[in-house]
């Protein structure tokens, strides 16, 4: 395909749309690879991926290869679990909770991710969907932005105790961040703080692609 190796000498992008939800979302080949971003930030696959992958070998491939049940709040265009199945090789069942349809028709037209045999998508806000499950899961990944914000809602109290809540004895909590500023990183603290007790124990992953954190929670 032309584009995809004249994109190893610049970015062509082949498709744009606005969402009513993540406004500006773009599909571009980018070194050979086809990416989703929105306006300011990279949204899946490309460096997304490489971050949360870095969280996922943290945790363990064979650790999470032996798991039954992963829940990604954030699916975007999915990158997270297409490393989960095809590079882990994951094989348990995968919930995806993504509040915007229209992402969800990208990745599926783009990255074929309605071909994932052992996926649940649900179309719903990730705090409502936290509030009202009642399956419990061996890995949870957090990885919700608005373009490249985080709503505020993932570091209060009652979202991470209804995460949390549906976390299995010995699960991981895999959260994506980012930080640009001193108030990020006290935020960051202050949500490592919920864990302080021996029931957890947090570990957090610096400046992965310089501005993102990822935390580790594992119940103990």
């Amino acid at each position: 395909m032309l584009n995809k190796l004249l994109s190893y000498l610049f970015p062509i992008n082949i498709f744009k749309q606005n969402s009513s939800v993540s406004s500006s979302i773009e599909i571009t080949w980018n070194n050979g690879q086809l990416v989703m971003d929105s306006k300011n930030t990279n949204y899946s696959y490309g460096s997304l991926q490489r971050i949360l992958r870095k969280g996922l070998q943290s945790i363990g491939f064979e650790n999470i290869k032996t798991m039954d049940s992963i829940l990604v709040l954030g699916v975007a265009g999915g990158s997270v679990i297409k490393t989960i199945v095809n590079e882990i090789d994951f094989k348990g069942e995968i919930t995806g909770v993504e509040i915007d349809p229209e992402i969800i028709s990208l990745a599926n037209k783009y990255f074929k991710l309605n071909e994932v045999p052992n996926l649940t998508l649900f179309i719903e806000d990730a705090n409502k969907y936290v509030q009202e499950s009642i399956k419990t899961y061996d890995l949870i990944v957090i990885d919700i932005f608005q373009d490249n914000s985080m709503p505020e809602f993932l570091f209060e109290s009652e979202f991470v105790e209804n995460t949390i809540s549906l976390l299995n004895p010995g699960g991981y909590l895999l959260f994506n961040t980012m930080i640009n500023s001193k108030a990020d990183q006290e935020r960051n603290k202050h949500f490592a703080n919920h864990f302080s007790s021996e029931d957890f124990t947090t570990y957090s992953l610096p400046k992965v692609e310089v501005y993102n954190e990822l935390i580790v929670v594992k119940r103990n």
